[in-house]
């Protein structure tokens, strides 16, 4: 499968919410995939596992503003759309739909603003890398970023795109 370009954002820190955020750009590949629902999540989770990097959940998007500190995030979007932050609580809104798939650099805050019923995705990460929760805070913020800095690159793309040569 030929895997376009995908967008790269490139996100400040904000420490004064707490959110290291990331020197490296998210990227968010665009209907990727045309399919939906059961049949698409599978398809995530067969490209995810093909390019290294293993599914580990079926689930939607919290609605909270939070970064994983100690893993990159691969987000195949299977069912319904959803209006995103990115960032933190100071960060930019996207809307994503079913077969679009995100990549999200430890650090990088996101949230669920809104979506569908039927809104989920597929969570995926490089072998090894294990994610928490954070939520931000200012007075952990040095310490979120040392972190942040310390996370091994992947060594793949999640789609077999061109992640190595946009996170170098």
């Amino acid at each position: 499968m030929p895997v376009s370009r995908p967008e790269a954002l490139l996100i400040d820190a904000d420490e004064a919410s707490g959110f290291p955020n990331a020197p490296l750009p998210v990227l968010i590949y665009r209907q990727l995939i045309d399919a939906a629902g059961e049949r698409a999540a599978s398809t995530f989770e067969a490209l995810f596992a093909a390019h290294r990097w293993p599914p580990e959940w079926r689930y939607g998007l919290f609605d909270f503003d939070h970064f994983h500190s100690t893993a990159h995030e691969a987000l195949g979007v299977f069912r319904g759309r959803a209006r995103i932050r990115l960032g933190g609580p100071h960060g930019s809104q996207h809307e994503i739909a079913a077969g679009d798939v995100l990549v999200l650099p430890a650090g990088v805050g996101h949230a669920n603003l809104a979506s569908s019923d039927d809104f989920a995705m597929v969570g995926a990460y490089p072998p090894g890398q294990r994610w928490e929760v954070e939520r931000g805070d200012p007075a952990r913020f040095a310490a979120a970023c040392r972190r942040v800095a310390a996370v091994a690159l992947p060594d793949a793309d999640p789609v077999g795109g061109s992640l190595p040569s946009l996170w170098r």
